[in-house]
């Protein structure tokens, strides 16, 4: 993500979400129960960005026959559920707030999302 000529790189299996202020119903339409509301035990909120997942280990990784010789295998990586632009559930507990450009969000592990909602 872009903002004032600062780029803000999300590593790994994470999110970066633009945080919803708790409401009955989220503006894609799901409905929270005052007890999930009372608690901020999960909030909901638009993804802004992804990481590029979690990372894979090469598969020949330590089988060549010259272990010295450097062949430097592109990482590559699980792919990520979440894309930018879902709208998300998550645990609230698993989030870090951080502030970039005078905006909050939240950083979230994928682990700790419950459900996306994407329009087609």
């Amino acid at each position: 993500m872009i903002r004032n000529d600062k780029e803000l790189i999300v590593v790994g299996d994470r999110v970066l979400i633009k945080v919803e202020e708790g409401e009955e119903r989220t503006n894609v339409g799901l409905y929270l129960p005052p007890t999930a509301l009372d608690s901020q035990a999960v909030q909901g909120g638009t993804i802004m960005a992804t990481g590029p997942g979690t990372p894979m280990p090469a598969f020949d990784a330590g089988a060549g026959e010259e272990p010295w010789k450097d062949t430097s295998p592109q990482t590559r990586f699980v792919p990520m559920q979440a894309r930018k632009g879902d709208y998300a559930l998550f645990f609230r507990k698993a989030s870090v707030e951080i502030t970039f450009e005078q905006e909050r969000f939240l950083v979230v592990p994928q682990g700790a999302i419950l459900a996306l909602v994407r329009e087609s």
